[in-house]
């Protein structure tokens, strides 16, 4: 820990209103050396984060008196550079989003290991360390803006280590500085310093810069946009640009960061296409549902005991299919915030799989489906979790049956090889188009087709299973043709080894 501030204890703050908790990680924190301050509410750690400067602070998102977010404001208002980390156990993609935009470093699911707490604020104090030394580096240079590309031995190493892209023109565009996550975010591969720029970049950006340039007075207003680099949510950065003054108030130049917000677009995204799927699935079954019963209590039409049953019927199945929804949004949910508890032990798949083919054989029986299933011999045990086990393959086999054909067959597999159990899933249905298959891991991505009008989902099982897969370092391989069948391959590693994040 001391290998940063080897002088002085780093400082944290700690704001809860769970004292006893609050106490329990302040005792942690200082038997590891450092120095801890505790506020057993919002209104005190705002008094205390603003009274000094903190190395850290760990802040709760709810407390009775002030919102953590609230607090999270107030002490970076006051010190930009204490790195905040907000923790809670009511985690939700709204914070999320909400808690990294008001310029929290981390989110701290509780409750918590102390090695992951130790290790977050660890890496919160390297991000610490940087931003004041490129502070301190700043504040030395700005008055000698065009010497800061020769002086490679200390500066370039602090600027090179910044995960943000750092660009630095001067007041004619020509390049001073820059770092190799510019070079990234950018994507231009050869640049040398005193090359002019600011054609070769997005149009954007460039006029961030022109901004600046093309204003003679002392401009101290900074510009910021949010770019698209890559279409489909595939690549965004934030790119903000500030001028660089002489200390006559003339400008010297301009510098331009740029941070990836990827994930936090993806976010957004994701929680617009929640709303979407809520209007569209939710409320047309909900409509349903809620027609049928009105029929019910509407003593001037006359309803049959069949018709009631039929009525009855559809609305369970209309129900089944919304609680299979809600379901798998909290299986993803609890994926993306890591809140799983796995049990582990040893898994046959034979039985897993012979489980689900026995589960659906009504299925298979309406549609007269035959399943083929050959295992090899003794087939080897895998170290997982049973019930992550039997969600993804009944995913698979399901819509195997899906998406088949009337008469027609699945195959499944189990083979291996020296280090993984190999399950191959085929079926003879209607297939996938290339640009369906590109997209078939994507959250509530279904095809549509002219088979698939009158099949029921919620476009979340194959997300599921691909977030599965991942978590236990294997990989899943899918072979389709149009109109002719689907091959799914998963690869599940024999020994799982968790990985504490």
């Amino acid at each position: 820990m001391n290998e940063f501030k080897a002088n002085n204890k780093i400082k944290v703050l700690i704001v809860d209103d769970e004292k006893n908790l609050g106490i329990g990680i302040k005792r942690l924190l200082e038997k590891e050396g450092y120095e801890v301050q505790l506020a057993v509410n919002g209104t005190e750690g705002i008094q205390l984060g603003t009274n000094e400067e903190f190395d850290l602070a760990i802040i709760d998102l709810k407390m009775p008196d002030i919102d953590g977010i609230i607090v999270l404001e107030k002490i970076l208002k006051k010190y930009p550079n204490t790195i905040c980390f907000i923790a809670t156990a009511f985690a939700s993609y709204e914070t999320a989003i909400e808690s990294t935009k008001k310029g929290a470093y981390g989110y701290i699911l509780k409750p918590f290991l102390p090695d992951e707490l130790l290790y977050q604020l660890k890496k919160g104090y390297e991000k610490r360390f940087l931003l004041m030394e490129a502070e301190r580096w700043e504040k030395e240079r700005e008055e000698r803006l065009l010497e800061i590309a020769f002086e490679k031995t200390r500066v370039l190493t602090i600027i090179n280590s910044i995960t943000d892209g750092v660009l630095v023109v001067n007041k004619i565009g020509e390049v001073v500085l820059f770092n190799p996550a510019a070079l990234k975010y950018l994507e231009i591969e050869e640049l040398k310093i005193g090359d002019q720029i600011i054609e070769k970049l997005h149009p954007q950006i460039s006029d961030l810069i022109d901004k600046l340039l093309n204003n003679d007075s002392f401009v101290t207003k900074t510009y910021s946009a949010q770019v698209e680099l890559k279409p489909g949510y595939d690549f965004f950065i934030e790119a903000t640009s500030s001028g660089v003054f002489h200390p006559d108030g003339s400008l010297a130049g301009v510098v331009v960061v740029l941070k990836d917000i990827t994930n936090l677009k993806k976010l957004e995204f994701l929680k617009s296409q929640f709303v979407s799927m809520v209007s569209h699935e939710l409320k047309a079954p909900i409509s349903a549902v809620y027609g049928y019963l009105k029929l019910f209590n509407d003593n001037s039409v006359a309803v049959s005991d069949e018709q009631k049953k039929n009525f009855i019927n559809r609305s369970q199945l209309r129900l089944d299919g919304l609680i299979k929804m809600v379901n798998d949004l909290l299986d993803i949910s609890r994926m993306e915030m890591k809140s799983i508890k796995r049990e582990i032990s040893d898994i046959d798949l034979r039985d897993v799989i012979n489980n689900i083919i026995e589960l659906f054989q009504a299925d298979l029986k309406r549609k007269n489906i035959t399943v083929d299933f050959n295992s090899i011999p003794d087939s080897p045990f895998i170290k997982a979790d049973f019930e992550e086990m039997n969600r993804l393959f009944t995913n698979l086999i399901s819509n195997a049956i899906k998406y088949n054909r009337h008469n027609g067959c699945i195959t499944v597999i189990i083979n291996s090889t020296e280090v993984y159990l190999v399950v191959e899933i085929k079926d003879s249905g209607i297939g996938l188009k290339p640009e369906e298959k590109k997209k078939l891991f994507h959250e509530f991505f279904r095809a549509k087709n002219e088979f698939t009008k009158d099949i029921s989902g919620t476009g979340l099982g194959l997300s599921i299973v691909k977030r599965i897969v991942d978590s236990y370092s294997g990989r899943i391989e899918v072979g389709s043709e149009f109109n002719k069948g689907t091959t799914f391959k998963v690869y599940l590693p024999f020994l799982y080894k968790e990985i504490q994040k």
